[in-house]
């Protein structure tokens, strides 16, 4: 088998990009707000990761049978992923947010002492990222677009 014909492997990183670019209009339905940057960052609905692992899961149930081994490893790793998309991912995101609060903070302090204002705004700020993780409504959409993608996709490649 080519890495082309790997079933699971063509759908998960389908799903990646689908997810991926699914974003961008999402968001602008949601808030009407046109966002491109979207589709190449992490965080939102739905989640690509959450995708990913559903759909190459999904994909190796479809190849292997779900009594397989290779699928049950596969199932308990996209658990575990998507679990740490709501968990771990998600509270670093809500850290990052109160210290980007505490450093706009202490810059206007400083501003009043420095000639900020003829400093570039790129120069004036350089935050985390605050988007790193999923809210537990944007992980299972994620999954559950992965599983449909393989489903849909799988007609393809058989």
């Amino acid at each position: 088998m080519t890495v082309f014909e790997n079933f699971p492997l063509i759908v998960a990183l389908f799903a990646i990009l689908f997810a991926q670019g699914v974003k961008v209009p999402i968001h602008y339905i949601a808030t009407k707000e046109f966002k491109p940057g979207l589709a190449f960052s992490t965080g939102g609905m739905p989640s690509s990761h959450s995708a990913a692992v559903a759909a190459v899961t999904t994909g190796i149930g479809i190849d292997h049978g779900l009594s397989s081994g290779i699928f049950a490893v596969s199932c308990v790793f996209s658990v575990i992923i998507m679990f740490d998309a709501t968990g771990i991912r998600r509270q670093a995101g809500e850290q990052a947010i109160v210290l980007n609060m505490l450093v706009k903070d202490f810059q206007y302090f400083v501003e009043e002492a420095k000639v900020w204002a003829k400093k570039k705004e790129f120069e004036k700020k350089q935050e985390l990222k605050e988007l790193l993780g999923h809210q537990p409504i944007e992980v299972f959409f994620g999954g559950l677009t992965g599983i449909i993608l393989a489903l849909l996709i799988y007609p393809l490649f058989h």
